[in-house]
């Protein structure tokens, strides 16, 4: 019998810039689908990570200052479902 390693759950970041003219309310598109998003999730993992390794994306820009309160409350959402609606 095999015994199972606890998971430990790890932040990463994929950290970028975008450039526009437009005010940042218009700079996202309004029509992404939950499908999409985890497609794009699934892509991610397949693309950086090794294949027993699960991940968790949510895309929002944050400001340089608040990353870690930022990554906190991903943290919060994805380990601690029953809260969702407090994060």
């Amino acid at each position: 019998m095999s015994e199972e390693k606890e998971k430990k759950a790890f932040p990463f970041a994929l950290v970028g810039f975008f450039v526009t003219d437009k005010p940042i309310e218009e700079t996202f598109r309004k029509d992404v689908t939950p499908e999409k998003l985890e497609e794009l999730q699934e892509l991610l993992r397949k693309t950086i990570f090794e294949d027993d390794v699960e991940i968790a994306i949510a895309p929002f820009v944050v400001p340089p200052d608040q990353v870690n309160d930022a990554l906190n409350q991903l943290a919060e959402v994805v380990f601690n479902p029953e809260n969702k609606e407090d994060a």
